[in-house]
């Protein structure tokens, strides 16, 4: 008895091990799908507006440069545009400098769980790729129709409604379909911490490549001084 039973297949082993090699694939192959979909950073919009690598619109070719990180949800990034904004493009407009907009999401948060800022930021992308000299007046309409924070923000249709105001009547799709969302965070992410910041903040800026400081900003008509 001792023999024959020492010949048979312990077939209940066999399927322990066999059950845990599955088990660990499956680990396996979740921890490689959420690594991949940690680090995807999406499909980057095309066109001569937009710089793939920076995820900046550009606007103009100066030989200077002045970066800003806005998030369309941020009431201090719509005060600096009623500010400076009419300076910034008189710069853009003589020569002296290229303007990269940075649109980001970090105000999510404050949209009541319709990610306004993510959405918002797609649509710049969506505009910038159909037209690039749309792009600012879709940002300006943007502010002008900026929703409170902790509000729900604008529908997908009233973003729409602002990209056709300013002529722009292509972009459906890719707003309602959010093309580009992943592309928004994996640049929000690389988005540069202003001195004196303990994270990631907007608006920040940053000029000929350095980021400055929020208090280093002169004083309304001096915005040129920047870059003298």
């Amino acid at each position: 008895m001792a023999k024959a039973a020492a010949g048979k297949t312990n077939w209940f082993a066999i399927w322990v091990s066999v059950a845990v090699v599955v088990v660990v694939a499956l680990v396996v192959a979740l921890v490689v799908w959420m690594n991949n979909a940690a680090t995807d950073p999406g499909t980057p919009p095309s066109g001569s507006g937009i710089n793939q690598e920076t995820g900046a619109v550009v606007v103009g070719s100066g030989s200077q440069t002045l970066d800003t990180y806005i998030d369309f949800m941020c009431p201090i990034c719509n005060q600096f545009e009623e500010a400076y904004g009419d300076e910034i493009l008189d710069l853009v407009n003589d020569g002296t400098i290229t303007l990269n907009i940075h649109p980001i999401a970090i105000l999510d948060r404050y949209s009541q769980g319709t990610a306004f800022s993510t959405r918002a930021a797609n649509a710049m992308y969506c505009v910038a790729e159909a037209d690039p000299d749309a792009a600012v007046p879709f940002m300006q309409a943007m502010y002008a129709k900026q929703p409170e924070e902790n509000s729900t923000g604008l529908t997908d249709d009233e973003i729409i409604a602002i990209a056709k105001s300013v002529g722009v009547d292509s972009v459906d799709t890719c707003i309602t379909d959010g093309t580009y969302k992943k592309f928004v965070a994996s640049m929000t992410e690389k988005t540069p911490v202003a001195p004196g910041a303990s994270g990631i903040g907007t608006p920040t800026f940053a000029v000929n490549g350095e980021v400055i400081s929020n208090s280093t900003i002169p004083a309304k008509g001096q915005f040129k001084t920047l870059f003298q």
